[in-house]
């Protein structure tokens, strides 16, 4: 069978699965919708915060960046998951043990204010956004591949499926759907992981084939891949160019940022004690690290065999592959010299992204395009996203290989937007009009308007996916720097320090998103042609901004709190109250409302 056919075979199977789960594990309380009634097992709840965490951007999009950037890229691997382990000792346990639903809920309880319910909510969902619509446009990079469809339509074919599960099942629904999509994305990661470690190093182990000899030469993969790299004027793989404080501030904007984001601190309040919680978070990061390490192995195969495969190669007589992601508009060839042939060097191919020409066809064969070129010698533009997507089809596996990571890309793409989009449809009925403005509605009107926010979350989810603010991996770096500079802070305050007051959380909330907004706004929208390191401040990165925006926030915080009154006793009671050891056997009890 060609791809095309496996692939509608396989994701049809896996769709068929997600939505039958969600019928059968259909949410009918608040505590179900939201955070799947406290009872979900450590296993699978570690199973599920797995899936929930790896988007697409880590399925997708890393191992495409570090195969592009190479050392640089390793930001995200220490970020991502240096993040994760900050999560599970510092915050994960207590806010379980605090037992709400939210963490607007926990920000309005702890600091006694509506106001700083209201500030946690808007951060919520604009970072939830922020992250979504990479999500979306990791969908439609998929579907616009595998099922011959354009990119627009592929985002709305995952906004139905995800519209489905997420608004029927709940987090209830979610988590188990999670559970699976969490079987199919990791075997779709490791299959052809495996496979190509073999053909080119001979060691089944990926973590250790990309650090080994080529099979058959008597050279090191990575000095193999470092050579080819600087042949075509590239910088060397393992060199990075950086500036040393954008890598730390980028690693700590990650990391924090991880600790920041909502909807993975709500998969801790579906346990039923705060030790499962602790035990879940283990098992996340095993699962976790098993795609984590070997993301660095993908990228070095994949960028070994692309540099390898394409230069210097006539259009006529390329891989069909290439033919195949043209067609997509993810790689996009502009003959400048006339000799028919793909010339693959550093520099950037044409101003833009690929915009063809559809009414022509050009003299060997290949799209047209209206880019204008640029003066570098440079005749071939790669999208970033497509490396994992592809490696496959370079490394010539077989075609339901193809089709499975085709799969896994969807799996990790709307295991994450379910999370994200419950985030926003909790956040809006449960926080704002549950707790803000209509605070003795029934149950059963909560559950509703809960539906409704995820209906209308998905639309605005899908807008964002055909018209992102950059590729995948780069879009969610932000929604973890806005995470950083406004939850991390105000989260770890509320739950270390008794002195801490609804003022000096505010002002610092507000402070940290404000400011790492309006950074990342002005060189990426405003002005980017002066997204250089020479304008930088300090050299930062709009993406490692959010760690400065964090520190501002711990500064305003500390600062108006050490002027305005402290904060009552029952608060501080209830401060130390989370802090303490849970009694043996206890178990925390989620109310549905």
């Amino acid at each position: 069978m060609d791809v095309q056919t496996w692939t509608y075979l396989i994701v049809g199977l896996t769709f068929a699965l997600y939505i039958g789960i969600a019928i059968w594990s259909r949410a009918g309380s608040t505590g179900e919708f939201y955070v799947a009634g406290g009872g979900v097992p450590a296993l699978a709840n570690g199973m599920a915060t797995a899936a929930d965490w790896m988007s697409a951007a880590s399925f997708i999009s890393m191992a495409g960046i570090i195969s592009f950037i190479g050392y640089d890229g390793s930001v995200y691997l220490m970020g991502w998951t240096g993040g994760y382990v900050l999560l599970a000792l510092l915050l994960a346990p207590y806010l379980r043990k605090f037992g709400k639903f939210t963490v607007p809920d926990f920000v309005g309880d702890r600091y006694y204010s509506k106001t700083a319910r209201l500030v946690a909510l808007i951060c919520a969902i604009f970072i939830s956004f922020t992250y979504v619509c990479g999500q979306m446009r990791g969908v439609g990079v998929v579907f616009s591949r595998f099922l011959s469809v354009e990119i627009e339509m592929g985002v709305i074919i995952g906004m139905t499926i995800v519209f489905f599960y997420a608004v029927l099942g709940g987090m209830k629904g979610i988590t188990y759907t999670q559970v699976a999509q969490y079987c199919v994305l990791i075997f779709a990661f490791m299959v052809p992981a495996i496979f190509i470690s073999l053909m080119m190093t001979g060691n089944p182990v990926p973590q250790l084939g990309f650090g080994a000899e080529v099979a058959g030469e008597s050279v090191y993969l990575l000095d193999k891949l470092d050579g080819l790299s600087q042949d075509l004027g590239f910088a060397s793989y393992t060199d990075g160019s950086k500036p040393m404080i954008d890598v730390f501030f980028i690693t700590m904007a990650l990391m924090v940022g991880t600790a920041g984001l909502p909807h993975v601190i709500i998969r801790f309040y579906t346990v039923k004690k705060v030790s499962a919680a602790r035990t879940s978070a283990f098992w996340a990061l095993l699962f976790i690290a098993i795609l984590y390490t070997t993301a660095p192995a993908v990228a070095v195969f994949a960028r070994t065999n692309l540099l390898e495969s394409i230069p210097n190669k006539a259009y006529a007589e390329a891989p069909g592959w290439i033919k195949s992601w043209e067609k997509a508009g993810l790689i996009g060839w502009m003959d400048k010299n006339g000799d028919g042939k793909i010339q693959y060097v550093n520099g950037k191919a044409f101003e833009g992204n690929p915009d063809y020409d559809d009414s022509q066809t050009g003299k060997s064969g290949e799209r047209v395009l209206k880019n204008t070129p640029t003066d570098s010698a440079n005749e071939l533009y790669v999208d970033r996203d497509i490396i994992v997507l592809a490696n496959p089809e370079i490394a010539e596996l077989p075609n339901w290989v193809v089709a499975l990571v085709a799969a896994g890309g969807l799996a990790a793409a709307l295991s994450t937007a379910a999370g994200l989009l419950l985030v926003i449809s909790t956040s809006v009925a449960h926080d704002l009009v549950k707790k803000t403005f209509a605070p003795g509605i029934s149950d059963k009107k909560e559950l509703f308007i809960a539906r409704c926010a995820a209906g209308g979350a998905v639309v605005i989810a899908g807008y964002f996916g055909i018209h992102p603010p950059g590729f995948v991996a780069e879009v969610v770096a932000f929604a973890f720097g806005l995470a950083a500079s406004s939850f991390f802070p105000v989260i770890i305050l509320g739950i270390f320090s008794t002195r801490m007051n609804r003022e000096g959380a505010i002002s610092g909330m507000v402070t940290g998103i404000v400011f790492t907004t309006a950074y990342i706004v002005y060189f990426k929208f405003i002005n980017p042609t002066a997204n250089t390191v020479e304008n930088w401040w300090f050299g930062i990165s709009p993406e490692g901004i959010g760690t400065l925006g964090m520190l501002l926030n711990f500064a305003v915080a500390f600062l108006i709190s050490a002027f305005t009154p402290a904060p009552p006793q029952d608060v501080v009671d209830m401060v130390e109250g989370i802090r303490e050891p849970e009694a043996e056997g206890e178990e925390l009890v989620v109310a549905d409302h």
